[in-house]
Order: C-alpha cells, then sequence, then structure tokens
C-alpha cells in the first residue's frame, strides 16, 4: 500500500526505526535510499523492520550520495545480514542513461533479494519488458511518476505496480503559506490502476546534502481534510523573524507556538498523534531539540497520519 522514500539520512533511519511496528500493522513498506557512507544506520533501522516482522526495500544503487558511484558495502550489508530474509527486499534504480543490460545485470545479481524495479527516467521500456516477459504478481514496479507516463506505466500491468508523488513543494521556509494541499494520491491510487502509492513524506524528492542557514524555522504538519474528500493537505508554521540565521531555538519558540494556537482551533483537522504530542511537551518545556529532530517528528507524524486513515477505512 503506502510506500513513504526516504533518503537514508540520520533522522530519516530513526524515523523508520520508530515507526517501524506502526508501518507494520498498516502494511506499509518504506523505501531507503542509502546517501550516507557509514550504513550502521540503515543496518539499526532494517533490523528494527525485521524483528517487527514488517518489510522494507533498500535501493543498492544509488543516485545520491556516498554510493552513487559504487554499492558494493549496500550488497555486502544485504548479503551478510538480511541474505535469508524475502521481506528486505533489493530496490534497483531504473536511472536516465541506464542501459536495458545494466538493469539486467543488477536484476540478476539480487534475484536473491526479492528485486524491486523502481523507475526513475529509464528510457528503453520495452526493451526491459521483453528481459523480465509477461508481467504477473511476483514482480513490483514503482514509478517515479514525474518520470514516468501512462504509457510507460502500462507496459507493467499484471505486476503490482505503485506510484510515487511528491506532495511537498520545497521552498525558502519564509515563502510557505501557511496551508498548502499535500496529495489526494492516498484516496485515488486504486483508481490510478495501482496497488500502492508512495511519497518524500514532508522532505521532498528534492535532494541536498546539507541545508542551508535557517533565516527562518518551519514546522510542516500533514492532514487529511474530510471536508475536501479526504485529500490531505500540509500546515507550515513559519516563524515570525525571518532576518537572521541566529536563534534557531527562539524560532522554533515562533513557529511552535502557532502550531499550538492551531491544535486549540475547534476546527482543527491535525491528528492528536504521538509526534503532536511531543511536540506539546517540547512547548511546555520550552525546550529546542533541534532542527533534525523537528524535521523526525513531523515524519513520524505523517505516517502515524495515514496509518490512522487507513485503519479507519479498513
Amino acid at each position: 500500500m503506502y510506500h513513504p522514500y526516504f533518503r537514508g539520512k540520520q533522522y530519516e533511519l530513526i524515523t523508520v526505526r520508530e515507526m517501524a511496528p506502526r508501518m507494520k500493522a498498516a502494511g506499509f513498506r518504506p523505501i531507503i535510499e542509502p546517501v550516507k557512507e557509514g550504513l550502521n544506520g540503515l543496518h539499526k533501522a532494517l533490523k528494527t523492520v525485521a524483528d517487527v516482522g514488517g518489510q522494507a526495500i533498500v535501493v543498492v544503487n544509488p543516485h545520491y550520495g556516498d554510493h552513487a558511484d559504487d554499492g558494493t558495502a549496500i550488497k555486502d550489508l544485504l548479503s551478510q545480514e538480511f541474505q535469508e530474509l524475502s521481506a528486505i527486499a533489493a530496490g534497483i534504480l531504473l536511472k536516465p542513461g541506464m542501459t536495458t543490460e545494466e538493469a539486467w545485470a543488477l536484476y540478476e545479481d539480487y534475484e536473491d533479494h526479492s528485486p524491486v524495479l523502481i523507475h526513475a527516467g529509464f528510457a528503453d521500456v520495452q526493451g526491459l519488458s521483453k528481459k523480465l516477459g509477461k508481467p504477473n504478481e511476483s514482480h513490483c514496479h514503482i514509478f517515479f511518476a514525474r518520470a514516468c507516463g501512462k504509457l510507460y506505466q502500462n507496459q507493467f500491468k499484471g505486476a503490482r505496480r505503485v506510484l510515487l508523488k511528491d506532495g511537498f513543494e520545497r521552498k525558502r521556509n519564509a515563502d510557505y503559506d501557511p496551508v498548502e494541499r499535500f496529495s489526494d494520491l492516498h484516496v485515488l491510487f486504486e483508481d490510478e490502476g495501482m496497488n500502492g502509492f508512495g511519497d518524500f513524506l514532508i522532505v521532498g524528492d528534492d535532494y541536498s546534502e546539507t541545508g542551508g542557514p535557517a533565516y527562518a524555522v518551519a514546522i510542516h504538519l500533514t492532514f487529511i481534510d474530510p471536508d475536501k474528500f479526504n485529500e490531505m493537505w500540509i500546515h507550515h508554521f513559519v516563524s515570525d523573524t525571518q532576518d537572521t540565521p541566529k536563534d534557531p531555538a527562539g524560532k522554533f519558540a515562533e513557529a511552535l507556538g502557532k502550531m499550538m494556537k492551531a491544535l486549540k482551533e475547534p476546527d482543527c483537522k491535525i491528528l492528536e498523534t504521538s509526534a503532536v504530542k511531543e511536540y506539546r511537551k517540547l512547548f511546555a518545556e520550552g525546550h529546542f531539540p533541534g532542527l533534525g529532530y523537528v524535521k523526525k517528528l513531523s515524519m513520524n507524524h505523517h505516517i502515524e497520519t495515514l496509518a490512522d486513515y487507513f485503519k479507519a477505512k479498513a
């Protein structure tokens, strides 16, 4: 069903660990593209997923980060620690410029790891289709919506298909409107002919190694609006102070104060998740845990919100 896409930075991997029981219970399957050289965090995250009986997909040929040119360390981790676990699958990223022969070599190389094909700009769909043979339910294909049109996706009808859309438009924190539309794919993925859907949570698909100075601090919280056909929207709680990179703690307090005010509104649709409760605790204590921790809380909230939505539908 839901496939949240993580790029494998520290707090994203912590989210995978903390949310592993919730994702398992909801039938969610995280995708992790490792971007950092050290794989200890990835190992811990995958072990936690496996220990709770969940599933995950690990991109073995990342497009970004320290393993973009050589995925040997990722392969070694999967082979040494997760060889017997079909629930930990190898994700093969089909990139622009990749040949069918290169794609097929990777597919064969990871046959023992339940390979999943992630289509992200690959061109030779006909050649790959011939190699794979007739699509069937043992095949899983994940499509970056920005890179794969309907005709492309239709070549794999009969297989399990997942559509991945970025609902988060990255801007300067100071430029966010208070509330923006995020996505309706959680409602419509079956109408799209898909077996599942995914997104990039509240981080977005755009990748950068490090963030710039925080002239403004923003807290991003998604919510589902039953009055708007269960569309998902996103609050951007932005600090008033925006003219200096100094005092991130003070700016976080300003943004958090706006969130607390919104939570008191009688028509507030933000789900009272464990992450929101943690935000309330931080507000009461006047504590700033760091921007990475704040991002983690909002990612946790996003997963909890979708889990609650599908639980209510069941």
